[in-house]
């Protein structure tokens, strides 16, 4: 027999779900945008504006405090790897654990496929960048959390499009 409340249960199981994020930003210790995704719909300049201003918060706070920001009324948890941040907000009662686990997996799938992913990789291969985030997390939520057939998806992705470089490349008879 359990005495806790259904209340109880329900913040338990509130508090484990994966996060529901509103926008992912990665950005240079000197500030510039490398990337950004957005589930949430708001004009140009209003991204502009939360933009300049989150990545002035962050990189004001020094190392050493706590990487979760109540912002508004959604909070931001972000990460540094080398000399990138990520950031993404999320609802104010989502897990910042969870969702700094969701940065780091990201952050795997970037290793594993430029092989230790570095700034310069973000910059010249965004395109991929994007890819590999989409084939995470759609809509703001996490899709699959395998790395496995995350990077299968990429490979895929990859040999398709090898295919048809091949085939525009031959001479038609």
């Amino acid at each position: 027999c359990s005495s806790s409340s259904p209340g109880k249960q329900q913040n338990t199981k509130q508090s484990h779900r994966l996060p529901e994020i509103h926008f992912i930003l990665l950005f240079s210790r000197q500030g510039k945008l490398r990337l950004q995704k957005w589930y949430t719909t708001l004009p140009d300049k209003e991204k502009k504006k939360i933009v300049r201003e989150i990545v002035q918060i962050v990189l004001a706070r020094h190392q050493k405090t706590s990487s979760f920001v109540d912002w508004k009324d959604l909070k931001l948890v972000y990460k540094r790897y080398a000399s990138l941040y990520f950031c993404c907000a999320i609802e104010d009662q989502d897990n910042e654990l969870l969702t700094l686990e969701v940065v780091h997996r990201y952050v795997e799938l970037l290793d594993r496929y430029f092989g230790n992913v570095c700034e310069l990789d973000i910059i010249f291969n965004f395109e991929k960048a994007y890819f590999i985030l989409d084939e995470f997390i759609i809509g703001g939520e996490v899709q699959d959390t395998s790395k496995r057939s995350a990077v299968k998806a990429i490979e895929d992705s990859d040999m398709l499009q090898e295919t048809v470089e091949e085939y525009m490349n031959k001479p038609a008879f």
